[in-house]
C-alpha cells in the first residue's frame, strides 16, 4: 500500500517512473513475449494508473481529509527529487511524450529519444556523483531547466571544472543554480574573467558575487541593480551598488543624530536604518542606493549589538568596496557614558498620558506633569548600569573598523560639532568627502542644539495650555511638527530657553488679544516656564565627576571600564592620538587608574 507521506514511494508511483521501469526490467528480462507483450504491459500499466488516479479524485472530493500532504512537506523531498533523474523516471518520460505525439509522428522518434535519455542519465549520474552540493533547490533547478543544462552542460562542466578548488563559488552556483543556468552566458563570462580572479578567487573571497558588478552598475546592461531584488542580490553575494560616497562609523550618545541633519542640509543622502540584522540591513541599504542613483548617498553603521549571527554579520560587511572612504566619529567614552546614563528617564509611579495644563490652576497641574518622569540612574545607582552593553552599542569603533583594514579612514573628534564648531566642521568634511558645502546663510541652523535625548523636555512635551476658548501649544522647537501659528514673538522679544532649548508657543487659530488677556497670557506662560526651569534644576541630571568617582571606589568596575574603553580607542591612539589627549575626563580616568592600581 502506498505511504502518502513517503515522497520517494510516491514518485515511483508515477507512470513515468513505473513505465520506464517496466521497460529496463523487460530489457534485463530473458522471458518471452517481444515487444507485443511489453506493449500491452505498458498499455495495462496506463490504464490502471488512469484509473487509480480518477478513485484518488473522488476518494478526496468526499473525503479531503484524506488528500495528500505536498511532495514537499514529505521529510525525504531531497531524496525523491533524486528519483525524476533515475533511468526509470526518464525513460518513462520519453514513452509518454511519445504516446501523446504519436499521430504526429512521436513513433518514429522513440528509439533515438530513448538513446537520448540514456545518454542524459549518464550525464546527470556524472554530475550527482562529482558534486556533493546538489539539494532540493538545485534539483528543482535542473528539473525546470532539464533541456537548458543538457544543451550547456560542457560549458557548465568547465566552469565547474575550473573553479573545483575555490568552493565559495560553486557554493554559490548551487545556491542559486536555477539563476545560473537562466543566465549561463553572462556569468560564464564573468567568472572566467580576470576581474573575477583578482578581486575574488586570488585571495579566497568568502563572498563571490555570482555577477560582474562592474555591469550591474550600469544601467543600460539588461541585467542591472535596478532589476535585481535586494533579497537575490544578498543570495547571489552581490556587493551593493556603488553609488554611495562614503561609511559612517559611530556610536550612539555622542551626537550622531545632530551630525546626520547637518549632513542632510548639505545634501547627503544619509539614513538610519535603525535596529537591523545583517540581512535586512542589507536590503536597507540596497534599496537607498537603488532608489536614490542620482543623489549623493552616505551609509552609517552605528550598531554592533544587531549583529547576532556571525555569518550574516561577515557577509553584510563583505557587500561594502574597500575603495570607498570611512567616516568615524569618537568622543570622550565618558562624555557618552554621562550621555547614555542620563538619556535613561523613565515613567514614574505618577505616569498618566494627559499632558493638558488647565490655565487656571497652572501650578498645581505643571508639578503633576513634571513628577511623572524620574531618571533611572543616579550618583548612588551607578553600578546597576551594565559596562558591557557599552561595547554593543556605544563603543563599537574597534568592532567595526576591522572590516574595513584597507579603507582611507577620516577620524572625527565629534566635540568638533558642538554649537561653536559645528559650521568650520562641516566645511572641512565636505571638503574631504566633496559634498556640498554649508551655506553661510544657514549658519544659525549649526549653532543651535538638536538633540534633546538627556532632557525631561523630551518627554514633557508638547504641553497644552487650556485657555477654555482656546489653547496654546508649547514646545522645543526641535520636536515642533505642528501646523498652528507660531505666536513666540507676540509675547517674547528675546527667545525663551530652557535646559538650553528654544521653546516657540503655538495657537491653532487667530486671536485677537486685547490688552487684559494678553498680560494674563504671558503671566501664565512665565509661571510654567519658571515651574519647569525649578524642577530641571532640582533633578540634575549625572555629570562626568559623578562617574569618575564612583569608578575611583570599586576596582572591579574601573577594570572593566578601563578594558572596554581601550580596546576600542586601540585604532584611533595609533592615528589620532591628540584625539585621545584632548579628552579631559577619559585622561583623568587613565591617571586615576595608573594612581589607584600601581
Amino acid at each position: 500500500m502506498l505511504n502518502p507521506n513517503s515522497a520517494i514511494e510516491r514518485v515511483k508511483n508515477h507512470l513515468a517512473y513505473k513505465l520506464g521501469q517496466t521497460v529496463i526490467d523487460f530489457t534485463n528480462s530473458s522471458s518471452g513475449g517481444g515487444y507485443i507483450a511489453l506493449f500491452k504491459k505498458l498499455y495495462k500499466i496506463k490504464k490502471q494508473h488512469k484509473k487509480q488516479q480518477k478513485i484518488y479524485q473522488q476518494t478526496i472530493q468526499v473525503f479531503p481529509q484524506l488528500k495528500y500532504p505536498s511532495l514537499e512537506a514529505c521529510s525525504d523531498y531531497e531524496q525523491a527529487l533524486r528519483y525524476k533523474f533515475h533511468l526509470s523516471y526518464m525513460l518513462g518520460e520519453v514513452l509518454i511524450k511519445a504516446y501523446q505525439t504519436w499521430y504526429t509522428g512521436g513513433g518514429f522518434k522513440l528509439k533515438n529519444n530513448i538513446k537520448k535519455a540514456n545518454k542524459e542519465f549518464q550525464i546527470f549520474r556524472e554530475i550527482f556523483k562529482e558534486f556533493d552540493q546538489i539539494n532540493s533547490s538545485i534539483l528543482e533547478g535542473l528539473i525546470d531547466n532539464k533541456q537548458l543544462f543538457l544543451k550547456e552542460f560542457s560549458r557548465i562542466k568547465n566552469i565547474l571544472k575550473i573553479h573545483q578548488d575555490y568552493k565559495a563559488i560553486l557554493d554559490n552556483i548551487f545556491h542559486n543554480f536555477n539563476y545560473f543556468i537562466q543566465n549561463f552566458d553572462l556569468i560564464e563570462e564573468w567568472l572566467l574573467s580576470d576581474d573575477f580572479k583578482e578581486r575574488y578567487k586570488k585571495e579566497n573571497h568568502p563572498y563571490p558575487s555570482l555577477l560582474d558588478p562592474k555591469k550591474l552598475n550600469d544601467k543600460n546592461e539588461k541585467i542591472n541593480y535596478h532589476n535585481i531584488p535586494a533579497e537575490l542580490a544578498w543570495e547571489m553575494n552581490l556587493p551593493l551598488p556603488d553609488n554611495y560616497e562614503f561609511v559612517w562609523l559611530g556610536g550612539h550618545a555622542m551626537g550622531c543624530a545632530a551630525l546626520n541633519l547637518f549632513f542632510q542640509r548639505c545634501n547627503v543622502n544619509v539614513k538610519w536604518c535603525g535596529y537591523l540584522n545583517g540581512f535586512d540591513r542589507f536590503v536597507f541599504n540596497y534599496h537607498l542606493l537603488v532608489s536614490n542613483s542620482s543623489s549623493y548617498n552616505a551609509l552609517q553603521i552605528f550598531e554592533y549589538r544587531t549583529f547576532t549571527n556571525k555569518f550574516e554579520e561577515e557577509k553584510f560587511f563583505s557587500s561594502f568596496s574597500s575603495k570607498k572612504k570611512i567616516l568615524i566619529s569618537y568622543k570622550d567614552p565618558f562624555t557618552m557614558i554621562k550621555t547614555i546614563l542620563n538619556a535613561n528617564i523613565v515613567k514614574s509611579e505618577y505616569y498618566i498620558q494627559d499632558k493638558k495644563l488647565n490655565a487656571s490652576n497652572i501650578t498645581k497641574n505643571t508639578i503633576d506633569i513634571l513628577q511623572r518622569y524620574k531618571r533611572k540612574y543616579n550618583k548612588y545607582n551607578i553600578k546597576d548600569f551594565d559596562p558591557y552593553l557599552l561595547q554593543h552599542q556605544i563603543l563599537i569603533q574597534e568592532f567595526l573598523l576591522k572590516y574595513f583594514k584597507n579603507s582611507k579612514k577620516y577620524f572625527l573628534d565629534m566635540n568638533d560639532i558642538q554649537p561653536e564648531n559645528a559650521f568650520i566642521t562641516l566645511e572641512k568634511l565636505a571638503t574631504y568627502f566633496n559634498f556640498t558645502k554649508p551655506s553661510i546663510l544657514d549658519k544659525q541652523f549649526y549653532q543651535e542644539k538638536k538633540s534633546l535625548a538627556t532632557t525631561f523636555l523630551l518627554h514633557y512635551f508638547p504641553l497644552i495650555l487650556d485657555f477654555d476658548e482656546f489653547e496654546i501649544e508649547i514646545n522645543a522647537k526641535e520636536l515642533n511638527y505642528s501646523k498652528k501659528d507660531d505666536i513666540s514673538d507676540l509675547f517674547f522679544k528675546k527667545k525663551i530657553y530652557i535646559d538650553n532649548h528654544q521653546i516657540h508657543f503655538y495657537i491653532n487659530k487667530n486671536l485677537d488679544f486685547d490688552k487684559k488677556l494678553y498680560i494674563k497670557i504671558k503671566k501664565i506662560i512665565l509661571q510654567l516656564i519658571y515651574i519647569i526651569k525649578k524642577y530641571i534644576n532640582l533633578n540634575q541630571p549625572l555629570c562626568e565627576k559623578d562617574i569618575l568617582h564612583y569608578l575611583s571606589l570599586d576596582k572591579k568596575y574601573r577594570d572593566i571600564y578601563l578594558k572596554i574603553i581601550n580596546y576600542n580607542l586601540t585604532t584611533l591612539k595609533q592615528h589620532r592620538p591628540d584625539i585621545v589627549a584632548s579628552w579631559k575626563y577619559y585622561q583623568e580616568f587613565e591617571k586615576m587608574c595608573k594612581e589607584l592600581d600601581e
